[in-house]
């Protein structure tokens, strides 16, 4: 771990389609402050001998985990979304992990809905791991969005405690990142930093290489004394080969780290043209 107050860490998401023990090695030699897990398919996410055992091998710790709460994750841990809730917070727990991500419910999930935010407030006084709802973005078609969450995708019209803010989600939104934190202000507790072009795709660009402010949103956080995790959360699915991967990586924590500093943005390597043919097929 670094002196700075506020960590940059890497999701295993970054890496996919390549599996989390690669997340840990990169994270390792690029000198990321530890990393977050994605709980999905890949045993090795829901394993937490096997994560300590990736986090010891390559002294990197997990600072935080994300609950399965995505489409792609719906069947992990069962179907009852407020298990899967419990056991992404036993996992962090087991791991030393001090935070969760949780996605609000689907619109089809309106029972769990009614009682989310009271689950989330009596997880984490229950346990002390901070539940950070994660904002999110309408799902768009043709003629018009759908509210594909409940309450609902935006955190401006909720409550929660502690929440993440997602550059991407909110590029895939419409809005204005640093809007959106300083609006959230102390509820802020965790950041998934990636870029968008201002597509309603969610995108996870490199930071720099699109048109949300992100240097801006780190700089307030900065001014404002912030504690907390900033996690790059990145597509690379489309990356060229290993490099090519490895350098989107890398270029995302030096610009991270550069505005945490206050020091010149590096020039970007990673382009917006070549981010042109990603194509996520849900919000990471």
């Amino acid at each position: 771990m670094t002196g700075h107050r506020i960590n940059v860490t890497l999701s295993t998401a970054s890496v996919f389609p390549r599996r989390a023990h690669f997340a840990f090695e990169l994270a390792a030699r690029l000198g990321y402050d530890g990393v977050e897990v994605m709980v999905w398919s890949e045993s090795v996410t829901q394993d937490p001998v096997k994560l300590l055992n990736l986090s010891q091998h390559y002294n990197v710790p997990i600072t935080s985990i994300h609950a399965p709460s995505l489409v792609v994750s719906q069947s992990v841990w069962g179907v009852r979304p407020a298990h899967k809730l419990e056991k992404a917070v036993h996992l962090a727990e087991q791991v030393g992990a001090g935070t969760v991500v949780v996605h609000p419910p689907f619109a089809w999930q309106s029972k769990y809905a009614d009682t989310f935010a009271d689950h989330v407030a009596a997880l984490s006084g229950a346990t002390g791991i901070t539940i950070a709802v994660e904002n999110m973005y309408p799902w768009r078609s043709k003629r018009k969005d759908h509210i594909a969450y409940l309450p609902h995708w935006d955190l401006l019209t909720q409550h929660y405690p502690a929440v993440t803010v997602d550059l991407s989600h909110a590029g895939a939104a419409g809005q204005n990142s640093l809007d959106l934190v300083r609006q959230l202000g102390d509820t802020v507790r965790h950041i998934h930093m990636a870029d968008s072009s201002g597509s309603s795709k969610d995108e996870h660009l490199v930071p720099g290489v699109g048109v949300q402010p992100c240097r801006e949103v780190i700089e307030h956080l900065v001014q404002q004394h912030w504690h907390g995790d900033i996690a790059v959360e990145i597509g690379t699915r489309k990356a060229d080969n290993a490099a090519h991967r490895v350098a989107m990586v890398r270029e995302a924590l030096e610009f991270t780290r550069a505005a945490i500093a206050g020091a010149p943005t590096p020039v970007p390597v990673v382009s917006l043209e070549e981010h042109a043919n990603e194509r996520p097929t849900d919000a990471w």
